[in-house]
């Protein structure tokens, strides 16, 4: 049972949020370290850090007739979008807001980072800048619909959009264990809109950085905090879709939670530097002829169970 957490959880949860997403990064900043053949040490863990006081001073950018206003609510909404989407994730048996849609409510802010990424591709004015962002919304119209489904399966086996009911239902089985291709089909979704690893084509290098290009400054530290914001705020999400929520022996409900969304952000930082990056048209034609007729397949077996129960 998922209950609402006291008001003091709003000031936790982002600074939870943040931590998860810095442990994250640390964690990738090891593996770049190891395939370098550098030493793996805490220096190491600790080097991403080292740039934020650089651009925290570091001076903006000036270019040619820039949309300032739009670059700015682009840049500030990709962030703003993650940490308004944990809103709804339960950590054990508390959630801030149990709303009836609540997997409607995480859908709705991961689609505002498509609003939020175009603008801060289009707001410097700038051509490499503005092709990151078309970038982004190629790749998005690939693999939305995917996630989508892939969201609406473990909701279709609780019979309920509420995150707290879909935890409910997994007693005693997980959802990834029956509906593994939804499960995968996330996992890769939550690589999706962090725009991370195989999905890092809107910042490819072959334009320049493409939506980070112009980026510099506070602006460049919102846009990548952002990314690492989505990916912890994806794999949170993964433990009650799929992974049963707090459930678990010996340990607290919230005990459990953490691990398992450590478990899952270790998964995705390993395969965002395992996996080569896909161009958007050739993700394109594998999403709609393979990714989403499969994920269909697999959002009816659910349905087919609970119309038999």
């Amino acid at each position: 049972m998922v209950e609402s957490a006291p008001w003091w959880g709003l000031l936790i949860a982002p600074a939870l949020l943040v931590l998860l997403a810095v442990l994250a990064r640390a964690g990738d900043a090891l593996l770049a370290a190891a395939e370098a053949g550098r030493p793996v040490t805490v220096a190491s863990a600790l080097r991403p850090l080292v740039d934020v006081p650089r651009l925290l001073v570091a001076q903006s950018r000036r270019m040619p007739a820039p949309d300032v206003l739009l670059w700015r609510i682009g840049v500030v909404t990709v962030p703003a979008a993650a940490v308004l989407s944990v809103l709804v994730v339960p950590l054990g048996h508390r959630t801030l807001a149990d709303l009836s849609v609540g997997v409607v409510w995480f859908n709705a802010m991961e689609v505002l980072t498509w609003a939020g990424l175009w603008l801060a591709g289009w707001g410097p004015n700038a051509a490499f800048s503005l092709i990151g962002g078309y970038r982004f919304i190629a790749q998005g119209l690939a693999y939305e619909l995917p996630l989508m489904f892939a969201l609406i399966t473990p909701a279709t086996g609780a019979q309920s959009l509420r995150v707290g009911d879909i935890v409910a239902a997994q007693h005693g089985l997980w959802f990834a264990v029956w509906m593994p291709l939804a499960f995968v089909v996330y996992l890769a979704g939550v690589l999706a809109f962090s725009f991370l690893g195989l999905f890092a084509y809107p910042v490819g290098t072959d334009i320049a950085g493409g939506v980070l290009g112009e980026a510099v400054g506070v602006d460049r530290l919102l846009l990548r905090t952002g990314r690492w914001l989505w990916l912890t705020a994806g794999s949170a999400m993964a433990v009650p879709l799929f992974l049963g929520g707090g459930e678990g022996p010996g340990l607290p409900a919230w005990a459990w939670s953490m691990l398992k969304t450590l478990a899952v952000l270790a998964v995705l930082v390993w395969a965002r530097r395992r996996l080569p990056v896909i161009r958007a048209d050739r993700y394109v034609e594998l999403a709609w002829v393979v990714v989403l007729p499969l994920t269909i397949l697999q959002a009816l077996a659910p349905a087919l169970v609970v119309l038999n129960r």
